[in-house]
């Protein structure tokens, strides 16, 4: 890093022009789409795929909706020639799709390329040829001349053999590293190349304009896109199409703006996956006009079998932040976080069904095939209450009170700090299940009977510390004279200060669950949750349980003495 000076700036801009583009703020459409995984994507693999697997990975291309499928080099190996006659002789390329191969500016290749097709119905040629300073002056030694005479004689070639094929043939010219040309020759060899092709209403052409390797700001590549869309010859039947890598980490924001400025079509990759630092990722930016509420036109909705898939097949993981499709983008692991998500949802819960505008979530996981309460809401040191309460409510059935979210939010979080940990929904359940609900020890009461006398009379049955007993009080219901009993043979001092209650409605048939706060005269609350199927009898193990967190705490302050078994 010692040495800038070596470098210099390598791009080209555009010839001044009025930037229409850039009053632009949003993409009002999908572009046509063309996957070049079983291409791009391949041949970055350090293991390419096999014949199977590519065949594996065109189905899951055909499922999502690409319409244009670019399947290789034909003539580069016998793999990929294979590739594209297994697709053709089997009749695996339904009607609505064109496969899309490649091929150089040289007779013999054109020519095997179009013998991989024969029989194909609808087929694109993509034709290229490196027309950049560095290829022309380093690895070729060649004028802008030569350069022009390869790329025109390579479309004639391309037109000689598409007449002599049954199919319906396509053409497609790149000029490779086109952000490393001369705008004005970059412009001067596609519209040659035009001129041979002869583009009209019934043979649209493609021209395709790579940053084959990024070297400038997304603006200024979008400004190129600009020049060239403005003139083009033939424009009206000619498809812009971009195809960005990803050098510089903008071959998203390069394809978006390029659209802006006049493109027509996208090449890129699932996931981004390409040479070097890869493609343009499609899923981005496909979702990235979803959550703008355009229809990308590609099917997403189950996202995480789409990147399973491809992980098997590439061998290629997809990171975990990467852009709506890794496993942790709507994980919320932050308290505030989870607070404003959770909170967010339930607005959406009770009604308002409007635009999505849920807090830190661009678009709803459900929706690319997430789920909230594994791969939103996600518990660790740093969780809050709102995402621990949400946990517990939304897959257990628990809505509990505000104070007692916080006691058990600092309760989880101390144990994932402890373990370093993230806990999964199981073992926050299981946590609050083991500290809360339904205890017994100390404190267990056996057996209650009720008398209507002076109010409520309630004759208790407990057992403490391995003590049984029995005691008798009355109060103003049922819970309040349990209370009472138990407080005048114990000589407990504390006061019920909340006690709520609902039906536990997951995964329970009619049962219900209780939820009691008791208050020390010192000011220390404890919590306790009873399940039961009768209500009273469910409150009266809240309570139960609220009185044996009180003693738990008194007896570890005391060096754990005192317990005993009922």
């Amino acid at each position: 890093m010692r040495h800038p000076e070596k470098y210099k700036r390598q791009f080209f801009e555009a010839p001044a022009g009025e930037m229409k583009w850039a009053k632009k703020s949003y993409i009002d459409r999908a572009p046509d789409w063309c996957s070049v995984d079983l291409r791009d994507g391949n041949q970055a693999l350090m293991i390419p795929m096999t014949l199977s697997e590519k065949l594996e990975f065109f189905a899951e291309l055909v499922r999502i909706g690409f319409q244009e499928i670019e399947i290789g080099f034909p003539a580069s190996s016998d793999t990929e020639y294979e590739f594209c006659r297994t697709l053709i002789t089997q009749e695996l390329i339904p009607d609505g799709v064109t496969v899309q191969v490649l091929t150089q500016s040289r007779e013999h290749i054109i020519a095997k390329t179009f013998e991989a097709l024969r029989g194909c119905k609808n087929a694109i040629v993509h034709l290229y040829n490196a027309t950049s300073v560095p290829h022309r002056e380093q690895v070729f030694h060649m004028s802008r001349e030569e350069i022009r005479d390869i790329a025109v004689s390579g479309a004639a070639l391309c037109r000689k053999y598409r007449a002599a094929h049954e199919g319906n043939i396509r053409f497609e010219y790149s000029p490779e590293g086109f952000t490393a040309t001369e705008p004005e020759f970059a412009l001067e060899i596609c519209n040659a190349v035009l001129d041979v092709w002869q583009p009209d209403a019934d043979h649209p052409v493609i021209i395709n304009l790579p940053v084959t390797v990024q070297l400038s700001m997304p603006h200024v590549y979008a400004n190129l896109i600009e020049y060239m869309s403005d003139n083009l010859k033939y424009r009206e039947h000619v498809i812009l199409s971009l195809h960005a890598h990803n050098d510089r980490g903008c071959a998203v924001a390069d394809t978006e703006m390029g659209l802006l400025a006049g493109a027509q079509r996208v090449e890129g990759t699932l996931f981004g996956n390409g040479e070097r630092t890869g493609n343009a990722d499609i899923v981005t930016l496909a979702l990235n006009m979803y959550s703008q509420g355009v229809d990308p036109k590609l099917d997403f909705s189950d996202l995480p079998r789409t990147a399973e898939l491809c992980t098997e097949l590439t061998r290629m993981p997809v990171n975990e932040r990467q852009p709506y499709s890794g496993k942790l983008v709507y994980a919320a692991f932050s308290g505030s976080h989870q607070d404003a998500i959770a909170k967010g949802l339930k607005w959406r819960a009770e009604g308002h069904d409007g635009p999505w505008t849920v807090p830190y979530l661009p678009i709803d996981p459900a929706d690319v095939g997430r789920v909230y309460e594994t791969d939103v809401i996600r518990i660790n040191s740093q969780s809050g209450k709102g995402g621990i309460g949400y946990i517990l409510e939304t897959r257990y059935g628990y809505n509990l009170p505000k104070k007692m979210r916080e006691t058990v939010g600092y309760l989880v979080k101390g144990i994932s700090d402890r373990l370093h940990k993230e806990l999964s929904p199981d073992e926050v359940y299981e946590i609050f299940r083991t500290h809360y609900i339904n205890l017994t020890a100390p404190l267990n009461i056996t057996e209650v009977h009720y008398v209507q006398h002076n109010g409520i009379e309630a004759t208790v049955d407990l057992c403490l510390n391995g003590t049984t007993a029995s005691a008798t009080n009355t109060g103003n219901g049922r819970l309040d004279a349990v209370s009472n009993a138990i407080r005048s043979y114990t000589g407990f001092r504390y006061d019920i200060s909340t006690y709520t209650e609902h039906a536990l409605e997951i995964g329970s048939d009619s049962k219900a669950v209780s939820y009691v706060e008791i208050l020390t005269d010192a000011g220390a609350g404890y919590w306790g949750t009873g399940i039961d199927n009768d209500i009273i009898t469910s409150s009266v193990k809240a309570l139960v349980s609220a009185v044996n967190n009180m003693l738990l705490a008194e007896q570890s302050a005391d060096g754990g003495k005192g317990a005993g078994e009922c």
